[in-house]
């Protein structure tokens, strides 16, 4: 399992650690992910996803996941968020 967020493709990031002489070793800054299941309100059901802190206060402050997908870059998204998302517009265009 990759370690980047589904949600907002946060990845990986490398750099160094740098002590007090100034000596560097490289190092990897890893994204805060989590396992978390969020609801579809169109759909009527839930979804499991590994996302970073940063994208579950995303989706809260837009409103939920339907509101989160409409918004959502299809580039950033994972191949299972993405089959969620278009899920998604269709339930929210026959409605």
């Amino acid at each position: 399992m990759s370690r980047r967020c589904e949600l907002t493709g946060k990845a990986v990031l490398t750099g160094n650690n740098v002590s007090h002489a100034k000596n560097r070793t490289r190092r990897r800054f890893l994204p805060n992910l989590n396992d978390v299941t969020l609801a579809s309100d169109a759909l009527g059901r839930s979804f499991k996803f590994r996302i970073s802190a940063a994208a579950l206060r995303t989706v809260d402050h837009r409103g939920g996941l339907d509101a989160f997908m409409a918004k959502a870059k299809d580039a950033e998204l994972s191949v299972a968020a993405l089959k969620v998302k278009k899920d998604i517009e269709k339930a929210q265009a026959a409605v």
